[in-house]
């Protein structure tokens, strides 16, 4: 098994407030799985904090019971079980981003829907993301009526059908030396706010921790109070890294 750290630490809120975080970091002895629940109007028991929490749990279920299943159809699965238990309703629900690494001795699987991008090191980065979502924010579009349909982007939420729209990719596992896992409260750090590069994060991360990655972003989002330098929802989002060392 590779060496795993994982940093976590909640966001705060549009009014300066903390709030609990509302991602997810799941690790078991073949993969890790990162999940940012997606803020939401349901009342406070159904936030995206709390869908996250039982897609989490799903999903390390289905990993553990059938380690050799594609990961889309591991994702739709744990997707309809969540739904049916708890009577959720397409476009009416808390809804969550999904990453996962999944590997064995031969392959390094990966799976990524929405926002939570993973990057696999040979040593050199290569970013894997969602791309669907990328292009919808930079054509400037409104997404709020576009979560889970056609021409939009896809989220876990309560339609299994989500899962085909997931982007995958496998890598010998014999090429692999590191893999980052993350929600985009640290993918900011290097897409959006140019802090740093994806080498120079992994850098940070070997000499000083994981936690030494969160640190820097959110000094500097400390330095933008009024959000003008970076323009976000959030004075700090949620932020989830897992580091994957397999070398």
């Amino acid at each position: 098994m590779p060496e795993i750290e994982v940093a976590e630490r909640p966001g705060v809120g549009p009014a300066g407030v903390p709030r609990p975080s509302e991602d997810r970091v799941v690790v078991l002895s073949n993969a890790v799985v990162v999940l940012d629940g997606v803020t939401s109007r349901r009342p406070p028991d159904r936030d995206g904090g709390w869908y996250a929490t039982l897609l989490a749990a799903e999903l390390a279920r289905q990993l553990s019971e059938r380690p050799c299943e594609q990961l889309r159809a591991l994702l739709a699965d744990s997707i309809g079980a969540v739904a049916a238990a708890h009577d959720l309703v397409p476009h009416d629900s808390p809804s969550s981003t999904v990453a996962m690494v999944r590997w064995s001795e031969s392959t390094v699987d990966a799976l990524v829907l929405a926002d939570s991008p993973v990057v696999v090191f040979d040593p050199h980065p290569h970013v894997f993301v969602d791309e669907q979502l990328a292009t919808l924010r930079a054509s400037g579009r409104d997404l709020s009526q576009l979560r889970n349909r056609e021409g939009g982007f896809w989220v876990a939420e309560a339609d299994p059908s989500a899962a085909d729209h997931a982007a995958t990719a496998s890598w010998p596992t014999s090429s692999v030396d590191t893999v980052l896992v993350m929600t985009d409260g640290v993918s900011c750090g290097v897409e959006e706010y140019g802090l740093f590069s994806w080498e120079q994060a992994l850098r940070l991360a070997d000499e000083h921790g994981a936690d030494a990655v969160l640190d820097r972003i959110q000094a500097a989002e400390r330095g933008d109070p009024q959000r003008q330098r970076w323009p976000r929802y959030k004075v700090h989002d949620d932020q989830a890294l897992a580091v994957i060392r397999f070398r």
